[in-house]
C-alpha cells in the first residue's frame, strides 16, 4: 500500500478504539473487495466514494473495488518521548514510516478513564505531542550539523545549501514552529524531504467526544478545532465509542438506523477516512469494465503515465494513450458507450494531468 496514516495520541484518548472501529467496520463491509489487517496494528480501509457505486451501476461489472488507505495504530506517546520515555523510541520510529499523522485528542470527560496529565485539555495534549516531535526533529538536525559544517567549510556547495536549510528549520523549531510551516524554496524541496522530519508530516486532528456530543461536538472539541485552524490544520469531531458500536452492527440498514437515531448522516469514520485522503493530497480515478469497476489512488498532479503505473508497471512502460471520460460525462451519458457516442471520450497522452474523477482506459504495448 503506497499511502498510510499513523494514528497517534497520548494514552487513554481513544486512538485504539478508533483504530479498532476502523478495521472492524472494514471487515464488516468487505463482502466484495479485499480487506487486509497486515499485522495487529495495521489495517487497510476503503475510501468512501459514492461515485464508484454510480459508475458500477452503469458498467454492471462482476466486482466493485474501492480504493484504500492504510492506517497504523502507533504506540501511545508520553511527555519525554523525545528523550526515550515510555515507548518513545518506538513511537518516534513508527511515525517516521507513515505519510501523515491522525492525532486523536481526548475531548470527553470520564472519571473512570484516567488522563495521564490529570485532566482533559485537548489543546495542551496537542501541544505536548507537537513539542515532543519538534524536540526529536531538533536532535536529528543537530546530529547532521557537524558533518555539513565541515563539508561546507571545504567548499562543498551542496553541503552549504543543505546547512543553510538545516539551520533555518532548526531556528523555526526552536521558536515553536513545526517544520511543515517553515518556508521552503522550490529548489530545496527534495533536500527537505530527505531530512525525514517528524513535524514535516501533515496532521489531521481527530476530536474524540462522548456519545451525546457526536453530532455537534462540545466545548473541548470547539477549542481543539479552533486551535487546529489557527495552526493551518484540519479537525474532525467523532465519538470513537459510537463508531465502535456501529462497527458491531452487521447489516447496513441497522447501522444507518442507529446513526439516524443519533442525528448523524454518516459515520465519523467515513469523514476521517476522506479527510485523511485529502490530507495526503490524493485524488481518485476510475476504471470500469465487465469484470470490475475500480477506484484507484494517485497523487494530485500525477500524469496519465504515472496513473497507469499505479495499476501495473507494464501499463506505464508501454503507455500508448489513455481514453478518458470525466465522471460527470460518464454518468450524464449513461456509461462508456454513451460517452463515446456523444464525443465525450478523449485520447490523452502520457503527460496529461489526471483529474479527480476521471474514468480511464489505458492503451499500452509491451
Amino acid at each position: 500500500m503506497g499511502f498510510n496514516c499513523g494514528i497517534v495520541g497520548l494514552p487513554n484518548v481513544g486512538k485504539s478504539t478508533l483504530f479498532n472501529a476502523l478495521t472492524a467496520t472494514q471487515a464488516a463491509e468487505a463482502a466484495n473487495f479485499p480487506f487486509c489487517t497486515i499485522v495487529p496494528n495495521v489495517g487497510r480501509v476503503a475510501v468512501p466514494d459514492e461515485r464508484l457505486a454510480r459508475i458500477a451501476a452503469l458498467a454492471r461489472p462482476e466486482m466493485t473495488i474501492p480504493t484504500q488507505l492504510e492506517f497504523v495504530d502507533i504506540a501511545g506517546l508520553v511527555r519525554g518521548a523525545s528523550r526515550g520515555e515510555g515507548l518513545g523510541n518506538k513511537f518516534l520510529a513508527n511515525i517516521r514510516e507513515v505519510d501523515a499523522i491522525l492525532h486523536v485528542l481526548r475531548c470527553f470527560e470520564d472519571a473512570n478513564v484516567a488522563h495521564v496529565e490529570g485532566g482533559v485539555d485537548p489543546v495542551r495534549d496537542a501541544e505536548t505531542v507537537e513539542t515532543e516531535l519538534m524536540l526529536a526533529d531538533l536532535e536529528s538536525l543537530d546530529k547532521r550539523t557537524p558533518a555539513l559544517t565541515k563539508r561546507a567549510r571545504g567548499g562543498d556547495k551542496d553541503a552549504k545549501a543543505e546547512l543553510d536549510l538545516v539551520e533555518r528549520i532548526a531556528q523555526a523549531l526552536g521558536q515553536g514552529t513545526p517544520a511543515r510551516a517553515a518556508e521552503i524554496g522550490v529548489s530545496e524541496r527534495r533536500a527537505f524531504r530527505m531530512l525525514q522530519l517528524l513535524t514535516a508530516k501533515p496532521v489531521l486532528y481527530v476530536c474524540n467526544v462522548e456519545e451525546a456530543s457526536a453530532a455537534k461536538g462540545n466545548s473541548h472539541s470547539a477549542r481543539a478545532e479552533a486551535w487546529a485552524q489557527r495552526n493551518g490544520a484540519e479537525a474532525v469531531t467523532i465519538s470513537a465509542q459510537i463508531e465502535s458500536e456501529v462497527a458491531g452492527l452487521a447489516r447496513a440498514e441497522d447501522r444507518a438506523a442507529f446513526l439516524a437515531d443519533l442525528g448523524l448522516a454518516e459515520t465519523g469514520l467515513a469523514r476521517v477516512i476522506r479527510a485523511g485522503y485529502r490530507l495526503l493530497g490524493l485524488i481518485t480515478f476510475f476504471t470500469a469494465g465487465p469484470k470490475e469497476a475500480r477506484a484507484w489512488t494517485a497523487v494530485r498532479g500525477a500524469t496519465a503515465a504515472e496513473a497507469a503505473g499505479a495499476i501495473h508497471t507494464d501499463f506505464a512502460r508501454g503507455f500508448i494513450a489513455a481514453e478518458t471520460i470525466s465522471y460527470a460525462d460518464f454518468v450524464a451519458c449513461g456509461g462508456e458507450q454513451g460517452a463515446k457516442d456523444a464525443g465525450k471520450m478523449r485520447q490523452e497522452g502520457r503527460d496529461y494531468v489526471v483529474q479527480d474523477g476521471d474514468v480511464m482506459l489505458f492503451r499500452f504495448n509491451v
